[in-house]
């Protein structure tokens, strides 16, 4: 681990352990996610959805905008987790053509299991910061999810090489 103080590091040094510790950072949450999943028996895109519902209730369209899946693979997607007891769908009350999606008191259980140390324990690390670092943490997070979301849309956008 690289000590940071201005008299001994170097900004190429810092600027390449930010790189890497951000890289084991995806991997760690990855591989972590991954098993989960192959606890719960739930492939990727059923993670994905899951994911959406901690925020709230989701429509059909946006599970399939999320997870870049067509209408027919998210019905399927939302089928499987519903049979399993993991969602509820319903038509929304103010657009009866409008499916909404929500987590199960179940899946509420299985997030606090498998995430709710993670949440705890991040909780305290972030109170271990100061405003000042939060505020650079956060312009960090933000930056960087804007250019994964500016490559994402790019390498979308690419045709298909193969």
């Amino acid at each position: 681990m690289i000590e940071i103080n201005s008299s001994s590091t170097k900004r190429d040094e810092m600027t390449k352990a930010v790189g890497l510790a951000v890289m084991r950072w995806q991997d760690a949450t990855q591989a972590y996610d991954e098993a989960v999943g192959a606890r719960l028996g739930l492939i990727a895109a059923e993670r994905h959805c899951l994911g959406l519902l901690y925020s709230g209730p989701q429509s059909a369209g946006a599970v399939a905008a999320a997870t870049g899946l067509t209408p027919a693979a998210v019905t399927a997607l939302i089928d499987r987790l519903e049979a399993r007891g993991y969602v509820t769908r319903t038509r929304s009350l103010e657009d009866r053509r409008r499916v909404v999606i929500e987590a199960t008191e179940q899946t509420r259980d299985l997030s606090e299991r498998y995430y709710g140390t993670i949440a705890r324990e991040g909780e305290k690390v972030v109170a271990s910061f100061s405003d000042a670092e939060l505020a650079t943490v956060l312009r960090f997070i933000n930056a960087a999810l804007e250019l994964q979301s500016e490559q994402l849309a790019r390498i979308k956008a690419e045709p298909d090489k193969h």
